[in-house]
């Protein structure tokens, strides 16, 4: 019965990690000869990931948090984390984003500071899927009821996901294309 938030929850997870793979293979071009990576693209990415997922799916996330900790205080520390990792995720994908707005407007930013900045985000942002999915997860189908995952859906405005969604934003085009790209979603 409360099997289809968990569903969703996971779903967007699969979406994120697909975006950071297109991201890790665009970071990738650093290291073949003479490559350059889609700096527009990357941006794309990480400005989508800095709409959606921080105004939509982590304050989802972070009620859930809360509400499982309130079911079982042994998860405090685990949540205590993913709650850190929320702040370190936006405020990493905050530096990448500038960094690549700058390339973008024709600063010179050493190739090895954009990919660093790069490493910070997909490692941490992997990372905090992983844990996601294997610890809380579960947890939450097994302890959360349906006046908590009401909550959870409250915690987040209601929108159409703007590169997933039915109505995408036109500026994503190129990027749900290369998404598509790596098969159905």
């Amino acid at each position: 019965m409360h099997h289809q938030p968990t569903a969703i929850w996971h779903s967007e997870h699969v979406r994120f990690a697909r975006l950071l793979d297109v991201l890790e293979k665009q970071v990738l071009a650093f290291h073949h000869d003479g490559g350059e990576p889609n700096y527009h693209l990357m941006l794309e990415i990480v400005d989508y990931l800095r709409s959606y997922p921080d105004r939509f799916h982590h304050p989802r996330e972070d009620v859930a948090f809360d509400r499982l900790t309130a079911r079982d205080p042994g998860l405090k520390a685990i949540v205590s984390r993913l709650h850190q990792e929320h702040r370190v995720i936006t405020h990493a994908g905050e530096d990448f984003h500038k960094q690549l707005d700058a390339v973008l407007d024709g600063a010179m930013i050493p190739r090895e500071k954009v990919e660093a900045a790069a490493a910070i985000y997909l490692v941490y942002y992997r990372k905090h899927i992983e844990t996601e999915e294997r610890t809380v997860i579960p947890e939450a189908a097994r302890l959360l009821n349906a006046s908590d995952w009401e909550a959870v859906a409250a915690a987040g405005p209601v929108e159409s996901d703007r590169l997933f969604g039915e109505d995408f934003d036109v500026r994503y085009r190129d990027l749900r294309y290369q998404i598509l790209q790596a098969g159905p979603l």
